[in-house]
C-alpha cells in the first residue's frame, strides 16, 4: 500500500466523514426520544403532584451565580451553573437567562 496513492486518501475521506455522519445522527435526540423524555416529565409531574409537593428549581441556585447574574457577570454565571449542576450549555444559558426576572425573590 502507497500512502501517495489518490485511491487510498479518497478511501480515507470517505471512511472519516461516514464516521462523523454516523456520530453527528446518534448524539441527536429522535422524535421517539423526545416522546419518551415527555412522558416521564408528566409522570414526574403526577406524583409531585399527588404526594403533594411542588418542585422550584430557583430554591437550589448557588450564591455564586446569583451574585455573577447580579454582577452583570452572564457567562460567568452560565460556567458556574453548569459546573454546580452538570447541565449542558444551553440549558444552563436558558436558566441563566431567565434568573434575572426571579432576582427579586432570590436571597444572597
Amino acid at each position: 500500500m502507497r500512502f501517495d496513492n489518490p485511491e487510498f486518501w479518497t478511501a480515507v475521506l470517505v471512511m472519516v466523514f461516514a464516521w462523523i455522519a454516523v456520530r453527528r445522527t446518534a448524539c441527536r435526540p429522535t422524535p421517539t426520544d423526545s416522546a419518551r423524555l415527555a412522558r416521564l416529565e408528566a409522570k414526574v409531574d403526577l406524583l409531585l403532584r399527588e404526594m403533594g409537593l411542588e418542585y422550584d428549581p430557583l430554591t437550589d441556585v448557588p450564591e455564586e451565580v446569583i451574585e455573577a447574574v447580579r454582577a452583570g457577570r452572564k457567562i460567568e454565571a452560565i460556567k458556574l451553573y453548569r459546573s454546580a449542576t452538570g447541565v449542558g450549555l444551553k440549558d444552563a444559558k436558558d436558566f441563566v437567562d431567565q434568573l434575572p426576572t426571579h432576582l427579586p425573590t432570590l436571597r444572597v
